[in-house]
């Protein structure tokens, strides 16, 4: 039996959505054709869960490995403390990966995300672990820019510094001199420390401050997501600070954005400058030129900014020469 170049089409792009899982998945192979950049499910797959009784959307965030942000962003007509029982929770569960190389840990605040890099080895795809994260204040930001890990504490003993002691003595919150290590130390029972001297990529004994800005410039992770992670970094491995809020990217013939809200910093741009950035990025994710977009789909992506992928182009698929959606 003869199968034409559009059936072959339609039946592996058929078997490739069925592949997919629609579970929540932390440890993603890379996409195969190297100018994807859409990892995890696609986005029209959407994943649910349904919360019970006892349930705050917090619980359920930390459950799926998702960030207080990004549950919220998702669900905004579903309370934060009492989503009710039997609610149907968006659980996000596709990224568009940062605009930096694909090696070594990559943090873009905006996203309130990690990702670490594994190139392909001679049994395994390579693939992209992703984690959410928490960051520093306004007051207290965490850096942007190239580093790297310098040290790994296992365990780690926390000496507040004088400037921290002081800031929680104002409030009549009096530190102690040294935290040792254990279930109720700040930092944990996992440290990787970055070459920015005072910064620390961490565990936290406050879980549920993931996805906020809550920290004094570090990092802090799942607990459980850090045990994971921290066995696998090296001493060395580069580690990429990035401020992207807007991100843009294909999956095989379909372009994609995913939208962020700007960090408080930065709120003072308003939608047509967020446009124009949206514009710029997708013209160099196109070859330097801007396609026929689907206007209605990217102006809501840049108004919810729910940080959930949304399509705003198709290119035509074209075999010998044959436009096959034509």
């Amino acid at each position: 039996m003869t199968i034409s170049p559009r059936r072959r089409y339609i039946l592996s792009s058929l078997m490739l959505l069925a592949a997919v899982s629609s579970a929540p998945a932390v440890t993603l192979e890379m996409p195969i054709n190297p100018g994807d950049s859409l990892v995890g499910d696609y986005p029209h797959q959407v994943t649910y869960a349904t919360a019970k009784h006892e349930d705050t959307l917090l619980d359920i965030a930390r459950e799926y490995d998702i960030g207080q942000n990004e549950i919220i962003l998702a669900n905004p007509n579903v309370d934060r403390w009492l989503p009710g029982a039997g609610t149907q929770v968006r659980i996000p569960t596709s990224h568009l990966l940062p605009d930096t190389p694909h090696k070594g840990l990559v943090l873009n605040l905006p996203e309130y995300r990690l990702y670490y890099y594994r190139p392909a080895s001679k049994n395994q795809p390579a693939t992209v672990t992703t984690h959410p994260i928490s960051i520093g204040r306004v007051d207290w930001n965490t850096p942007l820019g190239k580093t790297y890990i310098s040290a790994k504490t296992e365990n780690p003993v926390w000496i507040p510094p004088k400037s921290i002691k002081e800031e929680h003595a104002a409030k009549g919150e009096i530190l102690p001199d040294v935290f040792p290590s254990g279930p109720d130390n700040p930092l944990g029972l996992f440290a990787l420390r970055l070459a920015i001297p005072g910064y620390l990529i961490h565990s936290t004994n406050k879980p549920y401050g993931v996805g906020m800005r809550v920290s004094h410039g570090c990092v802090r992770m799942y607990p459980e997501d850090i045990e994971k992670l921290y066995p696998q970094i090296k001493v060395r491995t580069p580690v990429y600070i990035v401020n992207q809020p807007i991100k843009v990217g294909w999956s095989e013939k379909t372009l994609y954005i995913e939208v962020h809200p700007d960090l408080e910093d930065d709120a003072d741009q308003d939608y047509r400058q967020r446009l124009e950035t949206a514009l710029d990025l997708i013209e160099q994710a196109n070859n330097g030129k801007l396609p026929v977009l689907n206007g209605a789909k990217l102006r809501n992506a840049l108004e919810q900014s729910n940080g959930i992928p949304t399509a705003i182009f198709e290119r035509p698929v074209v075999f010998d020469g044959l436009d096959l959606e034509s």
